[in-house]
């Protein structure tokens, strides 16, 4: 547990992650004073740090933590033998990893939306963030990319949600869990689950047990949504306790698509909600994968209650993420795009 009225100074051991960055400025926005260590400190984050006027120092090293902050947050790429590591645990100041920070100081006090699954969890998290935005409802967000609508990964309007994208990869050295088994989800999305991070799980049903765990955390007056076109994540979300609805391009789905095409530079598609047209999107995105995100996104977005208007104007305003199959130059009549994917199925 984390005495929160007691911290004011905190450091980051490994800042110039993704998460880890859009966490410090979280906290640096919250009027905490923050401070950070890594070896590699380069673009696009060096330049986030800089911009949140961040204290950043080069290495790890003792005089880091000289200043004897109130807590040290420790990234997960860091293990034993660091020398700030061991210098937290010989003069025993208090320290967490990533997840447990963001459930102890945002998450407590919100409703989480947590998007989980193999695939498509930053770009499903966007989506739900910007249509909560465009309806009003102010989200508080946390997001492993930049999402272009937003020209941040995170953001704290102050509303009663909070979307998480929720990792399965492990917290910190001292915690080998999964992040999102941090986030007491309240409403949550599994979009698929495969074998995946083959250096901390031996094989596919060690990846299951840790989505069913997280599915057994929603409460029964929760809400999951599940990717119906993998087996393993229906499998896995069957023993849900709470109301489960299902997604995916078979229109026998809960949330299903039809009539799926190109319409000048727009994926269009009809939305069917059990069986019944939903509404028609036109996304400025493509890819069969991005109308699963979105109907993802839709299945949430109609259990909290948004109009349908607010969520169809809101995807069809959304701008994707920064590599996320984003659109760079076209040379020749040839289109070139960059994304972040590196897992088979992705690529």
């Amino acid at each position: 547990m984390l005495w929160l009225d007691r911290i004011h100074r905190i450091h980051f051991i490994g800042i110039c992650g993704a998460g880890m960055a859009s966490l410090a400025a979280m906290l640096k926005e919250r009027g905490y004073e923050v401070s950070g260590s890594d070896e590699g400190i380069y673009p696009p984050m060096s330049d986030f740090l800089a911009q949140s006027q961040i204290r950043v120092t080069q290495g790890y090293d003792l005089a880091n933590l000289k200043h004897e902050p109130d807590l040290v947050v420790v990234g997960n790429a860091l293990s034993r033998r660091n020398p700030e590591i061991e210098y937290i645990l010989n003069y025993r100041l208090p320290y967490t990893s990533l997840p447990e920070a963001l459930d102890s100081f945002f998450l407590r006090d919100k409703m989480p939306i947590v998007v989980a699954g193999t695939h498509g969890k930053t770009t499903t998290t966007s989506m739900i963030a910007l249509v909560l935005d465009h309806a009003g409802m102010k989200p508080n967000f946390f997001i492993g990319g930049i999402a272009e609508n937003f020209q941040s990964s995170y953001g704290l309007g102050g509303g009663q949600h909070f979307i998480v994208e929720g990792d399965e990869y492990d917290s910190a050295f001292f915690d080998k869990g999964p992040k999102f088994l941090h986030y007491h989800p309240y409403f949550a999305v599994i979009g698929n689950i495969e074998f995946d991070h083959a250096d901390i799980y031996p094989n596919l049903d060690a990846i299951r047990l840790q989505f069913a765990r997280f599915v057994n955390l929603i409460p029964e007056r929760g809400f999951l949504a599940v990717g119906a076109d993998c087996p393993t994540a229906l499998d896995v979300s069957r023993k849900c306790f709470c109301h489960r609805e299902t997604f995916g391009l078979d229109p026998a789905n809960d949330w299903g698509a039809r009539n799926i095409g190109i319409e000048g530079e727009r994926l269009c598609f009809d939305v069917l909600y059990q069986r019944k047209l939903y509404r028609r999107l036109r996304l400025a995105a493509y890819g069969r994968f991005n109308i699963r995100n979105a109907l993802a996104a839709v299945a949430i977005l109609h259990r909290i209650g948004v109009p349908e208007d607010d969520i169809r104007e809101g995807l069809e305003s959304f701008r994707g993420v920064r590599r996320r199959f984003q659109f760079r130059a076209e040379v020749a009549g040839i289109r070139i795009y960059e994304d972040f994917a590196h897992h088979p199925t992705a690529v």
